[in-house]
């Protein structure tokens, strides 16, 4: 199987599949709108703005399964992001990404993937505190640790990097540029 064999809902609840994003440059990423990450979209919409005409999408999937912060319906997460945030890429309906109802396109990307560590620096630190509270072998799997986790695929539908939600949006940025 490859990326592009997987589907999912929009928030209106129409069937998409990740074959339409073939041959683009993509982040992947879960988030939640009451988190400490939260101001990360205005971070991801300027990547976005800068990289869209290029071949470049972002595809943002709602998660409440890190401490109940994406608690509202699709149509309110929408509504709270573009407002608060101006975001304007594609929003889909709300998934989980780990566990046993996880949506199979979470599954194949934390299955293809290696956890590598939040980092250096306090929210690191305090990050790798919270993952181990919940998963005592956090180390060790590709389980989503946190919201806003990205993932950079490139126009081939290869996994290139995983960004757990403490690493630079800069280095994000210049990933996603060097493969457009």
């Amino acid at each position: 199987m490859s990326i592009y064999d997987y589907t999912f809902k929009t928030r209106r609840g129409e069937e998409v599949s990740m074959a339409d994003y073939k041959d683009k440059v993509l982040i992947i990423v879960n988030t939640a709108t009451g988190c400490g990450f939260t101001p990360q979209y205005e971070d991801l919409q300027k990547i976005y703005d800068k990289y869209k005409e290029r071949g470049f999408e972002i595809l943002d999937f709602p998660c409440n399964q890190f401490a109940n912060q994406a608690p509202g319906t699709d149509e309110e997460i929408h509504t709270f992001c573009k407002g608060r945030f101006g975001i304007t890429f594609p929003q889909f309906a709300k998934v989980d990404v780990n566990g046993e109802n996880a949506l199979p396109l979470w599954k194949y990307i934390t299955e293809n993937t290696k956890f590598e560590g939040f980092g250096k620096g306090p929210k690191a630190l305090m990050m790798s505190g919270v993952a181990k509270s919940q998963d005592k072998d956090y180390k060790n799997n590709g389980n989503i640790k946190w919201n806003f986790t990205k993932f950079v695929v490139d126009r081939e539908g290869n996994i290139v990097a995983r960004f757990e939600p403490t690493y630079s949006m800069d280095e994000l940025d210049k990933l996603v540029e060097s493969l457009l």
